[in-house]
């Protein structure tokens, strides 16, 4: 019998993916840049001592063969696997975002990806009758084929998988698949990573923090034709995640409510600003795409840039570097007063990222540090 070498084991092009995303300083958007720059992540992996040195700075840590090894290894033991942008597997509607994660982390059942998805969405301390409708709505969306995602928070999330459990429904967790938050869904998160799917960006044992939830909504938002938001308060949670739809160019709809009720304000101001309103799953439907249309077929994702010249002027990064301050600023607009290409202005901006220089912000903004 043969012994298999551990690093002939292990697909080695995921391997730098993996280690690529989970390099510090490196998020979505960096990553989406480097690898349409470069042939591969490996190759970009190299380069990257380089473009930090180019923006100012030192070169971010890059995680060794043996630590993506690790994780890969450990998500296997849970009953998991990991699924990379732009490879097999990866859901066609979530590529199509520009934040798209690199990397997911999935236990379940992954062929859900291929049926039109829903997300329900709403407030944690909900009313008993939201509750209740929304277990019933979710009940049946599935029954006429969607999928129902949502992120297994307590009040609207919790129902709507409890609804959606028999039909098919997609938890998307803040943590590591491994953790259970809150801790009362432990049995329905498990529940689901038999019945359902389960998904995370996160590595394993990461404990949700605030900053992961913006981040899993983008997530639920993108996964989905459709956001409904059943009960809000005007600044939750629930309505970043029905922003989010709107700016990935998704349906968003909302469920009226009393006037009387601060949780019904949500959802009664975006129906005010426009969403659809709701009262049945026939109503989801109606302004859903027909089941079995091509939402599911792999495209180019319209966010994939041309690669930039080599040979970038000295002169050109100081312009992008003179237009930029601790204020964000819109790249668009960094991309007009400049003059320069659109590849050049991302070039000089992901060398001052890697650089550790630059951060980014929601909607295209980008500010010095």
């Amino acid at each position: 019998m043969v012994k298999v070498a551990r690093s002939d084991a292990i697909d080695a092009d995921g391997l730098a993916r993996l280690r690529l995303i989970r390099t510090s300083s490196i998020g979505p958007v960096t990553y989406r840049h480097l690898l349409a720059r470069f042939p591969s992540p490996q190759e970009a992996i190299d380069a990257l001592p380089h473009l930090a040195r180019r923006g100012g700075g030192r070169p971010p840590r890059v995680p060794s063969i043996a630590e993506a090894e690790r994780e890969l290894e450990h998500v296997a033991a849970l009953g998991g696997r990991h699924i990379f942008l732009g490879r097999e597997g990866y859901p066609a509607p979530l590529a199509q975002t520009e934040d798209a994660p690199p990397a997911l982390i999935a236990v379940g059942n992954t062929a859900l990806f291929t049926r039109p998805m829903v997300a329900m969405v709403g407030a944690r301390n909900a009313s008993a009758a939201a509750v209740r409708f929304a277990r019933q709505l979710a009940y049946d969306l599935a029954s006429l084929g969607y999928v129902v995602v949502s992120g297994l928070a307590r009040g609207i999330d919790t129902a709507a998988h409890r609804g959606a459990l028999d039909g098919g429904t997609i938890g998307v967790v803040a943590g590591g698949i491994d953790i259970f938050y809150p801790p009362e869904n432990e049995a329905l998160q498990q529940d689901m990573a038999t019945r359902g799917l389960v998904l995370s960006e996160q590595p394993p044992r990461t404990e949700p923090h605030a900053r992961h939830f913006p981040s899993r909504n983008r997530i639920i938002a993108g996964l989905s034709e459709g956001t409904v938001v059943v009960e809000a308060a005007p600044r939750s949670g629930s309505l970043i995640t029905a922003r989010l739809a709107a700016d990935y160019g998704r349906e968003v709809m909302a469920v009226p409510g009393s006037p009387l009720d601060p949780r019904a304000q949500g959802c009664n101001l975006l129906i005010r600003e426009g969403a659809t309103l709701v009262q049945s799953a026939e109503d989801v439907a109606e302004m859903l795409r027909p089941l079995g249309e091509s939402h599911v077929a792999a495209v180019r994702s319209p966010y994939v840039l041309d690669a930039p010249a080599e040979d970038i002027e000295w002169a050109d990064r100081e312009r992008v570097l003179g237009l930029l301050s601790p204020s964000p600023v819109a790249i668009d607009e960094v991309v007009r007063q400049s003059a320069l290409a659109p590849a050049t202005v991302h070039a000089v901006l992901l060398e001052l990222e890697l650089a550790g220089r630059l951060t980014r912000h929601a909607g295209a903004r980008v500010s010095l540090l």
